[in-house]
């Protein structure tokens, strides 16, 4: 049975539902990684995906007639990090965005889609969300999954060179074959360019990072408006101490 899903300071003309359940098929996973970053229109077979068990999920995760699908990642401090599968009937995009039920707002990280917008973490926010799990509660658990659903909003000139090695374990990890796990990382981190890419700084106004990416919502301290305190504890859940790369071992 669907659990809808309420976000009050979300679109309120719109059905939301609990998706965590999709994550369980590969399927998800490969549809998730090429619709936000790579060509959905590639073959599905090479990665180890049935090919009719993608088409099925490509078109769950786009249909405008269904509830929107809501995928959560529970971090420190009692902060969601929450993506969105916004399907309308004339675009579809994906919103990624931190709440906390104190705040009255939210904090936009970033959109894959028609309305592109981003990056919204760096790599070390990036581990971080992925590694930090929270116990008990919703939303997704296992840190492969974690990194996966959070790996759209990457975008940081400073990655350490085992990048493309943690992404590729994750990926095996959720079920895309390994032999082409790695071939897909490159692909999905091709644009992470040391030369060009956007860097991230923090400032004497806010403890939160800033993005110098022209079209990223973290141009500005995220969350915007919140009180000293409650940003401190937002850059606390987004950089807090982490522990170790996301592993490849079972949920």
């Amino acid at each position: 049975m669907s659990i809808g899903v309420h976000i009050p300071e979300y679109l309120q003309d719109c059905e939301l539902v609990a998706s965590e359940d999709l994550a369980r098929a590969p399927a998800f996973w490969l549809a998730h990684v090429l619709l936000t970053m790579g060509d959905p229109g590639e073959p599905a077979q090479p990665y180890g995906v049935d090919t009719s068990a993608y088409d099925e999920m490509v078109d769950r995760l786009s249909d405008p007639e269904q509830p929107w699908p809501v995928l959560r990642v529970r971090i420190g401090g009692g902060h969601t990090v929450y993506a969105v599968y916004a399907n309308w009937e004339d675009q579809n995009n994906v919103d990624f965005f931190v709440r906390h039920p104190t705040w009255g707002r939210l904090g936009h990280l970033g959109q894959c889609g028609a309305d592109e917008a981003g990056p919204g973490l760096s790599w070390t926010e990036l581990l971080t969300l992925a590694t930090s799990t929270q116990e008990g509660g919703e939303g997704l658990t296992d840190s492969s999954e974690r990194l996966l659903l959070l790996l759209p909003m990457l975008g940081d000139a400073e990655m350490p060179g085992d990048a493309c090695d943690t992404v590729a374990r994750a990926l095996s990890h959720c079920g895309i074959r390994a032999e082409a796990a790695g071939d897909l990382a490159s692909i999905l981190l091709r644009k992470q360019d040391p030369a060009r890419g956007p860097r991230w700084t923090t400032t004497g106004d806010s403890p939160i990072a800033v993005c110098s990416a022209l079209y990223s919502p973290r141009q500005v301290p995220l969350a915007l408006g919140i009180t000293p305190d409650q940003a401190q504890a937002l850059a606390t859940a987004l950089t807090g101490p982490v522990s170790g790369h996301p592993s490849a071992t079972g949920r």
